[in-house]
């Protein structure tokens, strides 16, 4: 059964920072791309991150480059989200998605706010 499970979303202020994990399972992690991606209230989902397989290259939306780091732990089925520098529009429910060829993976998310 494959199951992805997101956690250590919580309330941030503004400026603070947060580590999002993703834990995976019922599937061979490392054979998959991992994304993070990400739904305000009202809002689409958007993409904020991807890390690919063997090299780990990493992409980024423009609105997080430079305060979000995405990482991935192939020996603990683990990927993360390196969270600096939080804003208010930050605010949204963050899910991980494991991507190949014609095969998406979706977990269930876990909601980050930031506010004061």
């Amino acid at each position: 059964q494959v199951q992805l499970v997101e956690s250590g979303g919580g309330l941030v202020q503004p400026g603070g920072s947060l580590r999002l994990s993703c834990a995976a399972s019922g599937f061979t992690f490392s054979n998959f791309a991992m994304n993070w991606y990400r739904q305000a209230p009202g809002k689409e989902r958007e993409w904020v991150a991807t890390i690919t397989t063997i090299s780990a290259t990493t992409t980024y939306a423009d609105s997080v480059k430079g305060r979000f780091t995405i990482s991935r732990d192939n020996a603990k089925n683990t990927v993360y989200l390196q969270m600096n520098s939080l804003r208010p529009e930050d605010t949204a429910v963050y899910y991980c998605k494991a991507f190949r060829t014609r095969t998406n993976y979706w977990g269930q998310g876990t909601q980050v706010t930031v506010s004061s």
